[in-house]
């Protein structure tokens, strides 16, 4: 529990969280539950030993480990993304199939990414204030969910400790949208916690400090030049980074 009524469950695959907001009258609010099969069902057995069931859940983004579902969750849980991850979710739904079966098979395919548009400041539930900030950053209508009372912000695949910056490279303006959705995390009042989709949690002056390394990410691409950054520590993330060193030089 990083604050009152709000818990964050890191997986082990790319450190990704799953977090749930406590409600009333044992509801809870699910966003991006990962990743096997049976994490989901460890997450639905947790859920119930804190006497809480899922009332409605938020994808943030349309990537194929923020889209997941299992029945044991609840089969008439809405779940709600913005209008354009939920449209790219559903356009892209065949490779995002192909990387899940390759990444975390067994999945009930009818439950994956299925998810309901939403156009709105927060998440319609009987629960805590849950406002919502969506931007093009990184995805098409990457939505960060912020919580006023306690002062959480779930960021989605932004402000990470342990991932650059990871950019739409096929959207019109990759470095714009991404600076944009800084801008509009940044301008969040009071955010105490910041939780990132694949990372660990930070507290205010990391949450500062992650905004400014993420700046400062993109002014160095923006150059052009080859560079380094601490956070690269796999593979795939080097590759990632290469690739938008070379997207910049074009």
């Amino acid at each position: 529990m990083i604050a009152p009524g709000v818990f964050v469950l890191t997986n082990e695959f790319a450190l990704t969280s799953t977090t749930v907001v406590a409600g009333h009258d044992g509801d809870c609010l699910l966003i991006d539950p990962g990743i096997t099969v049976d994490d989901l069902k460890e997450i639905a057995l947790w859920l119930a030993g804190l006497g809480l069931r899922p009332a409605v859940a938020w994808s943030t983004h349309p990537h194929w480990d923020h889209v997941l579902w299992h029945s044991v969750l609840g089969t008439d849980v809405p779940r709600y993304a913005s209008p354009a991850a939920a449209a790219t979710t559903e356009s892209e739904r065949g490779s995002m199939i192909d990387e899940l079966q390759m990444t975390a098979p067994g999945h009930d395919l009818e439950l994956f990414g299925r998810l309901v548009p939403l156009k709105a400041d927060a998440i319609p539930w009987n629960g805590p204030a849950a406002q919502l900030i969506v931007h093009d950053g990184h995805a098409p209508g990457h939505g960060a969910v912020f919580l006023p009372d306690t002062g959480v912000l779930i960021a989605g695949d932004m402000c990470s400790d342990v991932e650059i910056p990871l950019l739409d490279t096929v959207a019109d303006d990759p470095m714009g949208d991404y600076r944009t959705g800084l801008a509009l995390l940044a301008a969040v009042p009071d955010v105490r916690h910041v939780v990132p989709g694949h990372g660990h949690a930070g507290d205010t002056r990391e949450f500062r400090r992650r905004l400014a390394a993420d700046a400062a990410y993109l002014d160095r691409l923006e150059g052009g030049e080859a560079f380094d950054d601490p956070r690269i520590t796999q593979d795939w993330l080097r590759c990632s980074h290469d690739a938008q060193v070379s997207y910049a030089r074009r």
